[in-house]
């Protein structure tokens, strides 16, 4: 009787301590670019499920590293490139822990991982959100030893980052080495809060351009440079990057596509993918779902905007506002009034929007 009664209570004991390493915890992304929670307090050995739900208007992943690993991973899921997708964005190495899948806007994944004492970081390794959109989860037995949030280096501030990521950004502008094409998610002046930054590779001077993602359409573009994210690292998130160059192409005016006779439904953007990394942006509008691929002109300053649709009856019209110094030569039919009349059954066009 002793022993079965040693023996019940050695089973309780051992449920309740497994209980106790049992954690869930649920995350969001936030306006800005950011995670709802940056910093996940838990004992070690806990077996943590992390349930992230996407409350942004496009896609993220939520990857957990080894420690002092974030930067090398974010680095390693940009080279992906056009293999990206296909993967989540997120690069096979031993420096990833876990990873949710891709998750499209008002969608829910989770993951399940078991850490051992120490600080572990957590970040969206889509191309152009790593550098901001990223938390940390301690380990530990003593919380109370932590550091306060505002010197913090494992959250976002360039005083609470590793020492040579704030270093390369002080001095750059950008949290690690650029490669162009890159792609930035960040605050743009004169658009709208889902801005995506992309510069290009232009031997002639480099040039730059803007797509907002909330209103699905391209807004300015710039030469001379790209961007200059050094006051994106104060933590705030909420400063606007500055532009490197000047704009020569800035399109006042709404969304350029008219299809079908009814009423204009608002955009639906669904995210994009990178094509040798180019980003190409996917929306859909009045049930014709349309990708766009901008790339730079083989020479002089301009862009060649490349539209893939698909099927559709309906009429399909692009609208385009004109501006001085400014020439539009699509690859089918003309501009007449300021707008180009796709023939019906026309599956991709492309639009050379160009200085002159």
């Amino acid at each position: 009787m002793h022993r079965f009664l040693f023996l019940v209570s050695f089973l309780l004991t051992t449920l309740a301590a497994s209980a106790q390493r049992d954690t869930l915890i649920t995350i969001s992304s936030s306006g800005g670019l950011q995670f709802d929670q940056k910093r996940l307090v838990v004992k070690p050995n806990t077996r943590l499920r992390l349930i992230f739900q996407n409350k942004d208007d496009m896609a993220h992943n939520l990857v957990v590293t080894r420690p002092n690993s974030r930067l090398r991973v974010v680095e390693f899921a940009l080279a992906l490139g056009a293999k990206g997708p296909a993967q989540h964005h997120v690069p096979i190495m031993d420096d990833v822990l876990a990873h949710t899948t891709s998750i499209e806007p008002g969608n829910t994944d989770s993951l399940t991982v078991t850490l051992a004492e120490g600080a572990y970081p957590f970040v969206c390794t889509y191309p152009g959100h790593g550098s901001i959109m990223y938390g940390v989860i301690y380990a530990t037995n003593q919380p109370k030893l932590l550091p306060a949030p505002e010197t913090d280096r494992n959250l976002p501030n360039p005083e609470r980052t590793a020492e040579a990521a704030h270093h390369h950004a002080a001095e750059s502008g950008h949290p690690y080495s650029l490669q162009l094409p890159a792609v930035y998610r960040t605050f743009m002046p004169d658009c709208g809060p889902a801005a995506i930054a992309v510069g290009l590779p232009d031997p002639e001077g480099g040039q730059s351009y803007v797509f907002d993602a909330g209103q699905c359409r391209l807004r300015y573009a710039w030469s001379g440079g790209f961007v200059d994210n050094t006051e994106q690292w104060d933590g705030k998130g909420q400063r606007f990057t500055k532009l490197v160059g000047d704009i020569y192409f800035r399109d006042t005016g709404g969304f350029p596509w008219k299809i079908g006779t009814t009423k204009q439904k608002v955009p639906q953007f669904k995210g994009y993918r990178l094509i040798n990394r180019y980003p190409e942006f996917r929306y859909i509008v009045n049930g014709v779902e349309i990708r766009e691929l901008i790339k730079p002109m083989a020479s002089g300053r301009g862009l060649v905007r490349i539209f893939t649709l698909s099927p559709s009856k309906q009429s399909v019209t692009f609208v385009t506002t004109s501006q001085p110094g400014i020439r539009f030569k699509p690859s089918v039919g003309r501009v007449q009034n300021g707008a180009i009349q796709l023939p019906n059954g026309t599956r991709q066009f492309s639009l050379t929007v160009s200085t002159l």
